[in-house]
């Protein structure tokens, strides 16, 4: 009964509501639609408060504190791909690219499903590390990097370098794409004025976050819901992967979490980010690095079915995990 009335709590949340409503949006052809320039500035808002609040959390609980969770998330981030990559080959297959390409964006995360998170953790009153945003921020990165590495290591000649033009794009864009740079930049910046420097800001990165994201969340349910007939191109496997792997990643995730001392919700976060797929940085990074990949898989996949149950359904199950896990 808890892990139902957690699901109920998560369902009625007016994020995940607000998500509904952008699909019903979508499914029903209403004239609703959001200027792009209001979506990217939606955007810049909810990193920029993310990291910034994160580095403020890593300025009051000390480097100490965060260095060997922030280090365990940067390794799964990495790894996440290389199970994944030959589970597409072989059992989907899947191209190279392809296989690449959505190993890249399973293995990077998703800055919405950590925020639907932490509002879930606060409507339960569950307390989390604060700095868990952190691990937000060190693992985009390096599952873009290796996703884009496998796809290119046996296309062409077989060799991959830091020549290739592909993985030089994959480096730059892990490095100093949008969605990093703010996380990061907002974050050193958190961690370097502390808690004065959050009590100079709190009135526009704290009160109205809520609102904020509620209305990215209702463009993202457009987004998903214009994505919904392509699930008929994606295939009964890949339907299945978008369902699997983030059960998979997410009591990966958790366990990891646990194994390097963090609490209930911290571990239920990291699980989080391990469980979600980007479909930002991830598509933006893959679209120059590996061309030759179909972007339909690994954006509906990710999109219009790992996201939706992650928000849904997904965040209640890692929280029932890490509280069953916990010693």
């Amino acid at each position: 009964m808890d892990f139902l009335t957690a699901i109920q709590s998560n369902l009625l949340s007016p994020a995940v509501l607000f998500f509904v409503l952008g699909v019903f949006a979508s499914v029903s052809k209403s004239d609703l639609k959001f200027p792009e320039s209001l979506y990217t500035t939606l955007t810049i808002y909810l990193l920029i408060a993310i990291g910034f609040k994160g580095g403020v959390a890593i300025n009051e609980a000390g480097i100490g504190a965060v260095w060997l969770p922030a280090l365990a998330a940067v390794a799964l981030g990495g790894m996440i791909p290389l199970w994944t990559y030959p589970v597409l080959r072989k059992m989907g297959k899947f191209s190279v690219a392809d296989a690449g390409a959505i190993a890249a964006h399973y293995g990077s995360v998703s800055a919405v499903t950590f925020i639907a998170a932490t509002n879930f953790l606060k409507s339960i009153q569950q307390p989390y590390e604060t700095y868990a945003s952190a691990f937000l921020a060190v693992m985009e990165s390096p599952a873009i990097i290796v996703g884009v590495v496998l796809g290119k290591r046996v296309l062409g000649s077989g060799k991959c370098s830091l020549g290739d033009a592909g993985v030089r794009h994959a480096l730059r864009d892990a490095v100093l794409g949008r969605g990093v740079l703010l996380l990061i930049g907002a974050m050193v910046i958190g961690a370097f004025s502390g808690k004065s420097g959050m009590n100079s800001v709190e009135g526009f990165f704290v009160a109205p976050f809520q609102g904020v994201l509620a209305l990215f969340l209702l463009e993202m349910g457009m987004v998903a819901g214009r994505r919904l007939g392509d699930l008929k191109k994606v295939g009964v496997f890949l339907l299945l992967f978008g369902l699997i792997a983030p059960v998979v990643h997410g009591a990966a995730g958790v366990l990891l979490g646990t194994w390097v001392g963090l609490s209930v919700g911290g571990a239920t976060l990291l699980g989080v980010l391990a469980a979600s797929a980007s479909y930002i940085a991830a598509p933006a990074a893959v679209r120059l690095s590996l061309p030759e990949a179909n972007p339909t898989y690994s954006l509906t996949a990710a999109l219009a079915v790992t996201f939706p149950f992650n928000i849904t359904v997904g965040v209640p199950l890692y929280f029932e995990i890490a509280k069953r896990l916990q010693p």
